[in-house]
């Protein structure tokens, strides 16, 4: 187990919380308001689709 994996799980334990939850990836989260977006204004959904894909072409 590295250092810094050991750092989280002591973290984890300290503040109770399960070491397995990872918090969503900023992607996830403005894939997900696009889908809510949709029916209510088009342009904002594919607007926020498009910063998803330009922060998942920027991590990879």
């Amino acid at each position: 187990m590295s250092r810094l994996s050991a750092f989280k799980v002591f973290i984890g334990r300290l503040i109770h919380i399960d070491p397995s939850i990872q918090p969503p990836s900023p992607a996830q989260v403005l894939m997900e308001a696009a889908d809510v977006r949709t029916g209510l204004d088009a342009q904002h959904a594919q607007e926020l689709r498009v910063a998803a894909t330009a922060y998942l072409s920027v991590i990879r």
